[in-house]
């Protein structure tokens, strides 16, 4: 256990030094957060983990400066929230290549990204250029299908 606890330490750190982002203890703990949970993370749910040692803003401007810098992208999910992962290592500060399935679960409602499912990009006439692409997916993950 403590060693899985030194290698995501020691992957906060190298993720802020990689992206140039400060290393202050929030990023730290909300970055060890994403690191340690397979689905995406919705404000609500990182607060709740936290507890009350930083204030909704101080999470906001953590999650936003993330999603900047091309560390996270965001996903808005089938309730309406936005939810938090990772990005795969192509994403910087000046584009994000998130072009895969988000797989909302409907029995445990935890939001997946399946990274080795591309969606490839539409043809589109002339004239007309996609910035972003969301492609989302519900049905029983593979957890949740496991324990029937």
């Amino acid at each position: 256990m403590e060693n899985q606890h030194s290698n995501v330490s020691r992957k906060t750190q190298e993720l802020l030094q990689q992206y140039m982002l400060r290393k202050t203890n929030c990023r730290l703990e909300v970055l060890a957060l994403l690191l340690k949970n397979n689905y995406a993370l919705a404000h609500s749910d990182i607060e709740k983990q936290l507890g009350a040692r930083y204030d909704r803003v101080t999470l906001y401007r953590t999650l936003h400066s993330f999603e900047e810098k091309g560390l996270v992208h965001s996903i808005n999910d089938v309730s309406g929230a936005v939810k938090y992962a990772l990005c795969q290592e192509a994403c910087n500060q000046h584009q994000h290549h998130d072009n895969h399935i988000h797989f909302n679960c409907t029995s445990c409602g935890q939001t997946f990204c399946l990274n080795e499912v591309d969606v490839p990009a539409p043809a589109l006439p002339a004239g007309y250029r996609v910035h972003s692409l969301h492609f989302s997916a519900q049905g029983v993950c593979g957890a949740c299908g496991d324990a029937r």
